[in-house]
């Protein structure tokens, strides 16, 4: 594939834009730290909560890795904890 044929910005890759941690949802790393830093989420249940995270699930279908995203919220928790 090349960069044109991808129709959502992979979230791994250092100049996605947005970079999304639930691709389901459309919910971007930015909203989810965002959740923690301004709204005091710590945990990715709370985070769903104020963003809607993992709400519309089709993930094997809308995440370019075909899993959950739960692994990538939480990392994005762990970085607005920081």
């Amino acid at each position: 594939f090349n960069k044109q044929q991808v129709k959502v910005p992979i979230w791994f890759k250092k100049d996605a834009d947005p970079k999304y941690a639930c691709y389901c949802s459309e919910v971007t790393e930015d909203q989810v730290i965002e959740a923690v830093v301004k709204h005091g989420a710590k945990t990715v249940k709370e985070v769903n909560a104020i963003t809607g995270a993992m709400k519309n699930s089709n993930c094997k279908e809308n995440n370019p890795l075909g899993v959950c995203c739960h692994k990538i919220i939480q990392e994005a928790i762990d970085k607005g904890l920081k």
